[in-house]
């Protein structure tokens, strides 16, 4: 007597295969499509130069360090937003940078406090109810080994939430800098941005979005 009959089944294993493999990407698509195809701003290292102690003058112009006036290179101003991949503001989110002054020196111990006085060096302020976020600054420069560069960090209460980099769009030494060539054409494209004349001088904007 003949067993029960046999069928190949009507979808081949080897189409539920590369299904589960296609999938995910799928998946990844939408959500990007959801999200406005939003990217988490990439990390980068913080560096040896982040302050050892906060400047008494810590605000968000780095050209006036308590009553001295810095007036060398080129002043700019660097401002964006701070959101998740939804788009949703992260109000009350504290926004840091710190830099070289115009002669590549930094205001910390390690580099032999060769810094400018007049010039801050670091400031911190507050994204408002939009996550919009502001500092007046210094264009920043070249030093030894590195491109111009200016030292970003995200902090919400006592959470830190990114450290990365800003890069200037055209700079010579990007091609050279270890870390920018590290980066991929899409964290390049991120992290690396034009600084333009606007009505109120040289500006460059740099959102910034966090996952989750």
């Amino acid at each position: 007597m003949l067993g029960p009959m046999t069928h190949e089944p009507s979808f081949p294993r080897r189409k539920v295969a590369a299904a589960l493999v296609v999938f995910p990407a799928l998946c990844l698509g939408l959500a990007r499509a959801q999200t406005g195809a939003r990217r988490p701003t990439p990390r980068q290292t913080e560096g040896p130069f982040y302050p050892v102690q906060f400047p008494v003058d810590s605000d968000n112009d780095l050209l006036r360090n308590g009553t001295l006036q810095y007036g060398k290179g080129e002043a700019a101003w660097v401002e964006g937003t701070v959101a998740d991949l939804q788009g949703r503001p992260l109000a009350g989110a504290t926004v840091e940078i710190w830099q070289c002054d115009e002669a590549g020196h930094y205001h910390h111990p390690g580099d032999g406090g060769k810094a400018d006085p007049a010039f801050q060096g670091f400031g911190k302020v507050q994204a408002d109810a939009d996550g919009r976020w502001r500092f007046r600054t210094l264009k920043p420069v070249p030093y030894a080994g590195r491109t111009p560069h200016i030292h970003v960090k995200v902090k919400q209460d006592s959470r830190e939430l990114l450290t990365t980099q800003l890069y200037v769009q055209g700079a010579a030494g990007n091609e050279r800098d270890f870390l920018w060539r590290s980066l991929s054409p899409e964290d390049r494209a991120a992290l690396t941005r034009p600084f333009e004349p606007a009505d109120q001088g040289l500006t460059a904007r740099f959102p910034i979005y966090l996952a989750a």
